[in-house]
């Protein structure tokens, strides 16, 4: 019990004090003392903590003063107090953690689970960019993409795709552009909302997201330039 009193918030002294009142009943300092094993100087020194804390109390019978615990429920009145304290201040800092940017994040997948955490993230989108469309895509994930290109017709997100293997195409709500099939590379970046997933396709393939709008507003722009100039 000692230990859970501790993680309420008392000190390993306080702990030991309080609960040899609570057995003890009204006692001196030096009753205290023997019943927990500490310093009779410790002991006021504890009481006086626990007295402004008000989880005990004194009495003074025959010039000499007695301490006592106070009720238990004192305890959920203390959790209580620094709930209705703390709550106006939390309320305070959420509006202003709302008005700031939106919270920055990077996230790292490995595996074909992860990748499909990933895919299915994207099915909140408008538009998907893809640069670097790789055919080890639908080799690594061969059932998963006919469900997922399903899934996104069904919601009308449209896709802009640049590759440099002609084998893909004709991909639902997709237009297809290609660069010179010497620029290929197992590594492709998927750009949608304020998010940029770069991927590497391989036999235990990884991906990593990054949610930073000025970062994929910048990977947006150096996707329109390629293309421009991919070709049909």
């Amino acid at each position: 019990m000692e230990e859970q009193l501790k993680q309420a918030g008392l000190t390993g002294n306080e702990s030991k004090v309080y609960l040899a009142l609570i057995d003890l009943g009204p006692a001196l300092a030096g009753q205290i003392s023997r019943k927990t094993g500490l310093h009779r100087r410790t002991i006021y020194d504890t009481t006086e903590m626990l007295i402004k804390k008000g989880l005990i109390g004194h009495i003074i019978q025959n010039n000499r003063k007695l301490f006592q615990a106070s009720n238990p429920n004192r305890f959920l009145e203390i959790i209580q107090e620094k709930q209705n304290l703390i709550s106006p201040i939390v309320q305070e800092l959420q509006q202003k953690y709302t008005l700031t940017k939106q919270k920055e994040e990077t996230n790292f997948y490995k595996g074909k689970e992860g990748l499909k955490t990933v895919f299915e993230d994207q099915l909140n989108s408008k538009e998907i960019l893809i640069l670097g469309a790789s055919p080890k895509a639908y080799e690594i994930l061969q059932f998963y993409f006919h469900w997922y290109d399903k899934k996104r017709k069904a919601k009308k997100i449209k896709s802009r795709i640049i590759a440099t293997d002609k084998k893909i195409k004709r991909i639902p709500l997709a237009k297809i552009k290609y660069l010179p099939q010497k620029y290929e590379n197992p590594v492709a970046v998927n750009i949608y909302q304020d998010k940029t997933a770069i991927i590497l396709w391989a036999a235990e393939p990884i991906a990593i997201v990054i949610k930073n709008k000025e970062l994929t507003k910048g990977y947006k722009n150096y996707f329109e330039l390629m293309w421009k100039i991919a070709k049909e």
